[in-house]
């Protein structure tokens, strides 16, 4: 009798690490994307790192409940702050320090960050548009683009209890390449620019996550438009809408707006994912 329970339990624990074996295996076939609202988006690549880009979730309307505790993104890898507004970066330094992770962006954005105190100068990691870095290994290729925006730091001085403005850079999107060669273009938040079909036939992304609210970032029609005629990408994810009255526009205007294009459109709600 003694002997059967030995024997099942040791089943069961060579069941669960093969199912856990088997998990992991899968994930390392996949990038999963996982849109958490506004702009912020967590992506895990094939090999299992995970990259958190522009992480707004404590006291976004938007962001399901589950998510509202950072810890409930498990382990980041990596962070990314396109640009300084308060609705993409207001988590990013809680973020960095509950994972010891550090944050790569926008020269000028992470010069201020470290000169604010909001994170330590080693965890604040500046690079420029054009700029490639693999913090994570050199099969994951990180590169810096343009986006037509503002970049502005919102701070309360705690000596004084005055807000401040800092500057904060310029804004960028990114181009992150995973260790298969799938390419993802986040663009930060940006308006139209002629520059948008140099991206696309140059790093030739696959996946795009694309503003799509209007008023600050492109409308379902300017975001159409960048997406058949410049960009060309095989996949697209809106984002940047609904979160505040101003960002009216809507996937279903946007994927009207597309018309014959074949890009395959995944108007997820925030919470879901896509693997690809």
């Amino acid at each position: 009798m003694r002997h059967r329970h030995y024997m099942r339990a040791v089943a069961a624990v060579l069941f669960a690490s093969l199912a856990g074996a088997a998990t992991w295996a899968s994930a390392q076939n996949k990038t999963q994307v996982q849109w958490l609202g506004q702009a912020t988006t967590k992506i895990t690549t094939p090999g299992g790192k995970v990259i958190v880009i522009d992480p707004w979730l404590t006291s976004n309307p938007k962001t399901p409940a589950a998510y509202k505790n950072l810890g409930a993104l498990g382990k980041v890898d990596l962070i990314l702050v396109t640009h300084g507004h308060f609705d993409h970066m207001a988590d990013a330094p809680a973020l960095a320090k509950l994972n010891n992770a550090p944050i790569y962006g926008p020269a000028g954005l992470m010069q201020t960050f470290a000169a604010l105190g909001l994170v330590p100068a080693t965890q604040a990691v500046r690079f420029g548009k054009g700029g490639t870095v693999m913090p994570l290994g050199d099969k994951i290729k990180i590169t810096q683009t343009r986006a037509e925006h503002s970049s502005e730091v919102a701070h309360k001085n705690a000596a004084t209890g005055k807000d401040e403005v800092h500057v904060g850079g310029e804004p960028a999107g990114f181009i992150i390449e995973m260790e298969d060669g799938f390419k993802i273009y986040h663009m930060g938040d940006t308006g139209l620019f002629g520059d948008m079909s140099l991206i696309g036939s140059y790093y030739k992304p696959d996946l795009v996550l694309i503003p799509i609210g209007g008023h600050f970032v492109m409308s379902p029609k300017d975001a159409a438009v960048a997406t058949r005629d410049m960009i060309k990408p095989k996949y697209a994810i809106p984002i940047h809408y609904g979160t505040i009255p101003v960002l009216k526009g809507t996937p279903a205007e946007y994927i009207s707006a597309l018309g014959s294009s074949p890009t395959k459109v995944y108007a997820i709600e925030p919470g879901q994912a896509v693997e690809f």
